[in-house]
């Protein structure tokens, strides 16, 4: 366990909510989308409504309301954008680093605990995070990131570099298609110790044998959403 990793999970006492939504509810499920699901694996992703449809029957299966799940999942779902997670003519990257809340677009998105925007972009090409946010954190002297991908536009517009942010506080909201990247309705939530220079954007894929290198720079997600779902 890294550094970073340790001083989290010294302090998850203290952090709140991503989302205002209970993960260790009744009605939240694990959704898998890695080829060992065969009704994933099998489907033709590539058309977000029928992709969306898809997440709700997976949902109904499991009468289930949320979806959760993602972290150092290796995902087949990333063949609907082959240009985006790599070139077609070489291995994709398809190693998930943050953990993704399937659930209603227009959800409030919190500060679970103090920070500063860092940056904010819109990565409007298919298939990626579309409107993006990234704060920063500083924790018992040590400085991380959180990402948020997906997001609406609207709530994006307001922010600022360097607007301060308080715990609990709604600063975006999850984005419906085809705005967010063109995704079913989701929040995909990514911890960083180091953002490599990079503003408003930060890899939420990798490749597969680079599970490690990455494992050590994007912590779990789970530290802070503490779902006993998650940690099955």
């Amino acid at each position: 366990m890294t550094a970073l990793s340790q001083l989290l999970r010294r302090h998850q006492a203290t952090f709140g909510p991503v989302l205002p939504v209970d993960l260790n509810g009744t009605d939240v499920t694990r959704l898998d989308f890695t080829a060992a699901n065969p009704i994933v694996a099998q489907a033709d992703l590539r058309d977000t409504e029928s992709f969306d449809q898809l997440v709700n029957e997976l949902l109904a299966v499991r009468q289930a309301r949320v979806g959760v799940g993602g972290y150092l999942e290796n995902r087949v779902i990333y063949r609907r954008s082959p240009g985006l997670f790599g070139d077609p003519a070489v291995p994709a990257r398809s190693l998930h680093l943050g953990v993704d809340v399937w659930l209603p677009a227009g959800a409030p998105v919190l500060a679970f605990m103090p920070a500063v925007v860092h940056s904010v972009a819109d990565n409007n090409h298919f298939g990626d995070y579309g409107p993006t946010v990234i704060l920063q954190h500083e924790l018992a002297g040590t400085t991380f990131y959180s990402l948020y991908g997906h997001l609406g536009r609207l709530e994006c517009a307001a922010l600022y570099e360097g607007q301060p942010l308080e715990q609990g506080q709604a600063f975006a909201a999850v984005g419906p298609w085809p705005e967010n990247g063109d995704w079913p309705p989701h929040l995909h939530f990514q911890l960083m110790a180091d953002l490599q220079g990079r503003r408003g954007d930060f890899p939420g894929v990798a490749l597969p044998e680079e599970r490690e290198l990455w494992a050590a720079l994007c912590p779990d997600p789970n530290l802070v959403l503490q779902s006993r779902i998650l940690a099955d």
